[in-house]
């Protein structure tokens, strides 16, 4: 049995604005109030962990220690068939540059290991999403999600972030970055991985 949820109050452990901005709206019909990393000036603790799961138990339970509130925290990234599953729990580190993150180049990037294996078409992947909620008394409960689809290049589309524009899910011929926000958070990883924390843990 996956423990139910009964605080009013949850820390999201993100500093990423648009994260907190769609868990809020998320939490918002269950009447409970949302507090983000960067409001209680949390650090962001370091990912040692070669998984989505191990680094999102880091950074839920550092947030937990810090300030006594239950948290939840998430780690995601893409999945390449063809690069073994990379570039997986190091997607973001593919897109760091001393000025900050371009997922521009880590697309680019990852085009181009493709390229230079000649993986064959489709080139499959998938996004993966694994959400951490931790209490103060050590205890956790984990849900992952993921959606599966193809790459596509040239990249299509402005609107999500990060490898969006690559990634066409399966049963569309849109990618992510040519979706609106409620058709992608309908089907995504996220949204896969939050039915299953909701009807685990507040339903």
């Amino acid at each position: 049995m996956t423990r139910k949820f009964t605080e009013k109050r949850i820390l999201i452990a993100t500093h990423n604005a648009g994260k907190l901005e769609e868990m809020s709206q998320l939490f918002a019909p269950k009447g409970i109030s949302v507090v983000g990393a960067a409001e209680m000036n949390l650090a962001e603790p370091e990912e040692t962990e070669s998984t989505f799961v191990g680094n999102a138990r880091i950074k839920a339970h550092a947030a937990v220690k810090a300030t006594g509130l239950p948290a939840l925290s998430d780690d995601s990234g893409i999945e390449v068939e063809a690069l073994d599953n990379a570039p997986g729990v190091f997607t973001a580190d593919w897109a760091e540059t001393p000025n900050g993150r371009d997922f521009m180049l880590a697309m680019t990037k990852t085009h181009s290991k493709l390229e230079e294996i000649a993986a064959p078409h489709p080139r499959r992947a998938r996004f993966c999403a694994t959400l951490v909620l931790a209490w103060p008394d050590g205890h956790d409960e984990v849900f992952a999600g993921k959606v599966n689809g193809t790459l596509v290049w040239p990249i299509r589309g402005k609107l999500g972030h990060g490898y969006d524009p690559m990634f066409q899910p399966d049963g569309y011929d849109i990618t992510f970055a040519e979706m609106d926000a409620d058709q992608k958070n309908a089907i995504s990883h996220r949204a896969d991985a939050f039915s299953k924390l909701m009807s685990g843990c507040f339903d």
